[in-house]
Parts: C-alpha cells; structure tokens; sequence
C-alpha cells in the first residue's frame, strides 16, 4: 500500500470503490461522483442500462433479461469489466476526455486493510482502463482517519472503525502508520439480512430489500422518537399475497445484536494487540466511526457499554474515505518529519 505523500500529491483524481457505493473525488474540483456501485444489462445483447441510482431503483423489479449486477463485494472488483464501464458512465464524457489529455495522469484508490495482491491488482486494472497511467494503492483505515480530521500522523493513538456494506475495519493508527488492525466480515448487509430473517421467522413476512434502509432510519432514532411499533408491508411467506404487519421496533434491535457482537470482538482484538500506552491515550480520546454503515441502530452504545471509552460518529462518515484521499491529493495532510539522529 501506497504511505508516500509525495506520491499521493502527484494524482489528479481519487476513487473509493464501495460495496455500496461509489465515489470519486477530482483534484481542484472536490466530489464529483456519489453513486451506489450498481449496473444493469441487457443479458441478451450485453448492454449496460443504467448505472448508480437509477440501476438500484431497478434491483428486484425487473424482468428476467434484465440483470442488477454488484461488481464489488466487499471493497474488492469481482468484476472487472462491469466496474470498469459502471466507472466510465458515472465519470462522464467530458471529464475522461480531459484525464486523457494527460499521458502521466495518476489516480489512487482505497483499498480494505489487508487485501489480497489479486484485489490489488483488480483494483489497478479498474483504473488504469479509465486512462489512469500509474495507481496508488491507500488503505481504507488511513484514508477514513484523515477525512475525520483524525490526527493520524502524530505520535498519539487514535482508533476508527470503518464500517462498510460487507466488511468492518478496526485500527489504531500512529505516526501515520497502522499499530494494529482487524478486518471483521460483518457490514450494513449483514444487519439487513438479520432483520429480513427476523421478519421471516416470527410473523411469516418476506420483506422487500429496497424496505430495510427505512425500517434503518426508524431504529436509529432515539426513545423519545422511535414509535414502539411501525408498520412493514411485504409478502406472506405462506400465501404469497401482500400483507402488512406491525411489528415490535424493540425486537427488530435484539435481532441485530448477533451480527454486532462480531464488530465488538474485532475492537477487543486491536486493543489487546496494541501497546500499554496506545491504549491508554484512546480512553480519553476515544473511538470514531466512520463508513455508510456507522449510523446502524445500536452500534454506538453498544461499543460504548463493551468498551467503557468514548464513541463519536463523524461528522460525514459515509464520505470520509475518500475526502481523506482528497485531502492527501491536494496536499493538505503535512506528515510528520523524522530526521535520524546524527551519530
């Protein structure tokens, strides 16, 4: 992975290449692209529909020659050409015309903690079909810290938890370099398939996937704010009509606690992995998290109760990946300077 400033400044553009979503970010210019990381095609003619938005909209409602595809899973192309023409369509005409302008054009990208050399260079041959002469590679964990407005490259502690679609990244940075870091398997789709199995099991309801973000913001809000019980439309299991049932907003959080504890056993393993005095500077600074999936119910108190240390969200945690790799293009992250001891 890419630790080189200087090389970071040399890149015109930065590109966090999500599960979810799909995000690049322009020198000079700023976030330019934000779209969720989804294509459809014509499965009888090979051709691409609609990308982003209008592509996701499209999942689950389409007839059987039209295919929703994802072509990255878990932070890492699965699909090289798909990720490659969804890029092409959401960058646009004009602004690839004026990369190819510049023969030596650069672009970096994020990269999960600890991904193979195969998602590597997956990741590279995405770019570089984009015009990209050279790629530099960031970790996720790096890039997410600096957009928080972390301060990663002095010699203090600071923790974030960057939770994605399909994965959870732990770290402890210091001195702009990872101490310890742990990659959990368990993201926002993970939460949503707990409460559709919930849904299916205790009142006999398959739920729509394009229903689970709004069941999502119900179970975030506070006590005061949450309704005890909400209405859910979707289709007897039994059948197969449409129904609505009212189900118990207490339950549904019970229900995602399983997939959560998992986050929790990756924090403990990076602080038991972390030295004494690291440890002690993060009680009084505390954990940020970061990532689209930050905001899931529960998740704060719950790493706040595990961990008797203070839990803050970031201001825009969907975004902090890659406005951190921004920052890092437009040279606004200064490392700090080590110069050896003369002898």
């Amino acid at each position: 992975m890419t630790i080189s400033l200087a090389q970071l400044r040399r890149c015109s553009a930065a590109v966090d290449l999500g599960a979810a979503r799909t995000r690049v970010y322009v020198k000079n210019q700023g976030l330019v692209v934000d779209e969720p990381t989804v294509a459809a095609i014509n499965t009888r003619t090979g051709a691409l529909l609609a990308v982003g938005a209008q592509a996701e909209v499209m999942d689950g409602r389409t007839p059987d020659y039209i295919r929703v595809v994802r072509p990255v899973s878990g932070g890492t192309v699965v699909d090289i050409d798909m990720a490659q023409r969804l890029l092409r369509t959401l960058v646009g005409d004009k602004l690839r015309k004026s990369w190819r302008r510049r023969p030596t054009m650069r672009a970096a990208v994020c990269l999960p903690y600890g991904s193979e050399p195969l998602a590597q260079r997956a990741a590279v041959e995405t770019l570089t079909g984009l015009g990209a002469r050279r790629v530099e590679l960031v970790d996720t964990l790096v890039a997410a810290a600096v957009g928080s407005g972390l301060p990663v490259e002095q010699p203090e502690a600071t923790m974030i938890v960057v939770c994605g679609a399909g994965t959870t990244q732990v770290a402890v940075l210091s001195l702009g370099s990872i101490v310890a870091a742990e990659n959990v398997p368990v993201g926002g789709n993970a939460i949503d398939h707990a409460v559709v199995q919930h849904l299916r099991l205790h009142h006999e309801l398959m739920l729509a996937g394009q229903s689970v973000r709004p069941l999502h913001l119900i179970l975030t809000g506070g006590d005061e704010l949450t309704p005890g019980s909400t209405e859910v439309h979707g289709r007897d299991v039994v059948s197969g009509m449409a129904r609505s049932v009212h189900i118990d907003t207490e339950r549904v959080r019970d229900a995602i606690t399983t997939p959560l504890t998992a986050i929790l056993d990756g924090i403990s393993a990076v602080l038991r992995r972390c030295p004494p005095d690291l440890v002690a500077d993060l009680g009084e600074r505390g954990i940020v998290l970061a990532g689209g999936s930050a905001l899931i119910p529960g998740l704060e108190p719950m790493i706040h109760q595990a961990t008797s240390m203070p839990v803050h969200t970031a201001d825009r945690p969907d975004t902090c990946a890659v406005m951190g790799l921004g920052a890092m293009i437009e040279g606004k992250v200064q490392p700090l300077h080590l110069d050896p001891m003369a002898p």
